[in-house]
């Protein structure tokens, strides 16, 4: 239930997963996010020194788990699942990135959003609507066609958009859709994770829905890398970053529930990526290097890390 006067989804834990956080950031996305959920698990990946890890949990209603290693997004918000399943009242799950900072009242209008979908039909997970700061619009909501996506923006006057992925930052889901369809794909560690658990929530016969009125400050990436030709340039990712964005997209090549549609029209951005990269973002050889093994091990099923010198 939400508790309307101060706004506040009291049965949602928010998973916010952090890694080697900028603390003035970390900071924001607390005190943005504290007062709209019932609780907080921060799930460290063995990287918050002590004095920010006891900043945090000074806050009121914020539990820090702390991971003997970095074990990866996936695993880090399975850990924080697991956490939330055991407290008391709570009936959905926030995951959150370290770099997402949500608007006031985006947790009570996703969860609006859930509440008015959900007695019509099955609902895995809604997520709100979210802009990268150095972009000029936000980002649409996306539906997997051939050759080319659907993009819906919220500027339709629809309050909550059919689609079929959502960031992972954002996305509220039910404890019992977790139940039955499971958690994050340990296996993937970073990259497609989301996108994987979209996939198979699809094939349990579940939906997705953008909700418009849903806000959230969301940065994609590292820096960007201007290219003749492409105004925006392209989004740089170091090296061992770009081993597991070639490895996860071809392990879900492999797997059934995978749209075949968005295997066509992902190969072609698998070979312009690794042409990119390997040709015009340095360090070129490097980034050839961690792209060509995530490729071998992709393509054999392996879930092998990076290289141990990446």
């Amino acid at each position: 239930m939400l508790d309307a006067p101060a706004g506040r989804a009291a049965d949602v834990c928010a998973v916010l997963v952090t890694w080697r956080p900028d603390p003035a950031v970390l900071v924001e996305v607390l005190a943005a996010l504290v007062p709209q959920v019932g609780q907080v698990a921060l799930v460290d990946n063995a990287s918050l020194d002590p004095g920010l890890r006891d900043r945090c949990t000074g806050e009121h209603r914020v539990a820090v788990l702390t991971l003997p290693g970095n074990h990866g997004l996936a695993s880090a918000l399975n850990a924080g699942i697991r956490h939330a399943r055991d407290l008391p009242g709570i009936s959905h799950v926030l995951l959150m990135d370290q770099d997402s900072v949500p608007e006031p009242g985006m947790v009570a209008a996703l969860r609006a959003a859930w509440d008015r979908r959900a007695g019509t039909e099955r609902v895995a997970a809604v997520g709100p609507c979210f802009r990268d700061a150095r972009e000029a619009a936000d980002a649409p909501f996306v539906r997997i066609r051939f050759p080319f996506n659907r993009k819906l923006r919220c500027d339709g006057g629809a309050a909550d958009i059919r689609c079929d992925f959502l960031i992972s930052s954002g996305c509220l889901i039910p404890r019992a859709v977790l139940d039955e369809i499971g958690g994050m794909d340990d296996a993937l560690f970073i990259d497609n994770v989301d996108l994987e658990w979209c996939f198979r929530a699809a094939a349990h016969g579940y939906t997705l829905y953008g909700v418009c009125a849903a806000r959230l400050r969301h940065r994609l990436g590292d820096a960007r890398h201007r290219i003749l030709g492409l105004p925006r340039g392209i989004v740089v990712h170091p090296p061992r970053r770009l081993f597991y964005m070639m490895r996860n997209r071809v392990l879900l090549y492999r797997r059934a529930y995978t749209p075949r549609r968005w295997i066509a029209q992902d190969i072609p951005r698998l070979v312009a990526k690794l042409l990119l990269f390997a040709l015009l973002v340095p360090p070129r050889g490097e980034n050839l290097r961690c792209m060509l093994a995530g490729l071998r091990a992709g393509i054999a099923g392996r879930t092998t890390p990076p290289p141990a010198d990446a």
